[in-house]
């Protein structure tokens, strides 16, 4: 098979030849590593260690508005983004982080019950439509990865979560919806009106082969009724929408999802990512195949695995593999981005032992 048939099959849940392998190497990753691999970049690293490649491409949609309007400046290692609209203004701030090479809020640009409504005003401004020469470039380059990795498009964030991560962050957030409910959930439904559009039109036209909503779901942030009550019934619609068209839809959720099993075995996706092991998380392989059968779960590490010697790290997965009843819809990855401290000599050890794991069809 070639790494796309591999992860296809994965996905669908069918027989594989052997168990796909993808270790989730961020930009963080060369810089904390020796020569060569300092100076190599990602997909590079990906071809010395043997991996089953995951390739994101562009987005082609984009937003349009008439009365309101969305502004981002960068300075240094600050981003502002500031949102605006004909009653009022308020700003996202980001910093850069060097060492994980990514920007984290600092300042979210909702604090008050009226940053509330001048978010929902923004949001509903909003008219989703296909940029038509963004979405000719993006299959050009999905034509030139061809069979060498799957494909993936990120369609968005259901909205309790960019609520939680992104516009209120986690206190004010829970603090504004016990509060201020209405107002708040007048608010998710226009970000939802948004997502669901751009979820119609990322189904009908993406070349990717699958397609991932980033949700970052964990009970450490929401609880499982916060999840039932609005990420359950978002992400099913979208997922209805990916269903409709043939598509294949893969859940983004890195935290602690046990609790949730029962709720996410209702919902139409295909694969479950970032599916992570105890101590990080606290789902295992076996947790997710017995509670949610049918589908393809991607992950079944953590990144404290990952800083212990390649010898302990066989040995663990080895343990966890033989727990289960078959090994269809498996895909052995780092579940959330590899830790730096992990060498890419461990990482290709590791890789050639799963290349050589008998699979269970």
């Amino acid at each position: 098979m070639t790494p796309k048939e591999r992860w296809l099959a994965a996905i669908r849940m069918q027989p594989v030849d052997r168990l796909p392998f993808w270790p989730k190497l961020s930009g963080a990753y060369p810089r904390a590593q020796k020569s060569p691999f300092r100076e190599m970049d990602i997909n590079a690293i990906h071809d010395w260690i043997g991996s089953d490649k995951h390739v994101g491409i562009a987005g082609f949609t984009r937003e349009l508005r008439k009365s309101t309007s969305v502004e981002t400046v960068t300075d240094g290692d600050v981003s502002r983004t500031v949102y605006r609209t004909p009653h009022g203004e308020t700003e996202l701030i980001c910093r850069f982080d060097a060492m994980s090479q990514a920007w984290h809020p600092v300042s979210h640009p909702v604090k008050t019950i009226e940053d509330v409504r001048l978010m929902t005003e923004f949001f509903a401004d909003v008219t989703v439509e296909l940029d038509h020469d963004r979405l000719m470039k993006v299959r050009e380059e999905a034509g030139r990865i061809g069979q060498t990795a799957i494909t993936e498009n990120v369609i968005g964030t259901s909205p309790l979560m960019r609520w939680v991560e992104w516009l209120a962050g986690i206190e004010t957030a829970h603090c504004l919806l016990s509060d201020c409910r209405a107002d708040v959930e007048a608010l998710f439904d226009a970000m939802h009106a948004v997502m669901l559009r751009t979820t119609e039109l990322v189904c009908e036209n993406s070349p990717a082969d699958i397609l991932y909503l980033m949700e970052n779901t964990s009970t450490t942030l929401i609880s499982p009724d916060q999840f039932r009550r609005y990420c359950a019934r978002h992400i099913g619609e979208y997922a209805r929408v990916s269903q409709q068209a043939g598509r294949n839809l893969v859940l983004h959720m890195c935290g602690h999802v046990k609790a949730l099993l029962p709720d996410l075995a209702e919902i139409p996706a295909q694969a479950f990512e970032a599916f992570t092991s105890p101590t990080l998380g606290n789902t295992t392989l076996l947790d997710g195949r017995t509670h949610c059968p049918d589908k393809c779960l991607i992950g079944g590490t953590n990144a404290m695995l990952w800083t212990r010697p390649w010898e302990e790290i066989i040995r663990q997965i080895e343990q966890d593999l033989g727990e289960l009843p078959h090994h269809r819809g498996i895909v052995v990855t780092s579940a959330g981005v590899m830790p730096p401290l992990c060498e890419p000599e461990t990482i290709r050890r590791v890789c050639e032992w799963v290349k050589s794991y008998p699979v269970r069809c």
